[in-house]
């Protein structure tokens, strides 16, 4: 089993965004584009969503970062 980081994408331009929701838990299996986390910036917020199925292996992020 490989294990894959997902970072956050380009906002296109946005400095920063804030995490507004974590959709999944630890151990949790996921679809791909399933929805993993949502972030807000200050013009929209957007779904993040899972490249490719697979296990969640561990979240280092939290709601309000």
């Amino acid at each position: 089993m490989s294990k894959e980081i997902i970072k956050v994408p380009d906002m296109g331009g946005s400095d920063a965004v804030e995490v507004i929701e974590v959709c999944v838990a630890v151990g949790e299996s996921v679809d791909a584009d399933q929805s993993l986390i949502v972030v807000e910036s200050d013009k929209a917020s957007m779904e993040i969503p899972a490249p490719f199925a697979g296990t969640v292996l561990a979240i280092k992020l939290a709601e309000g970062d």
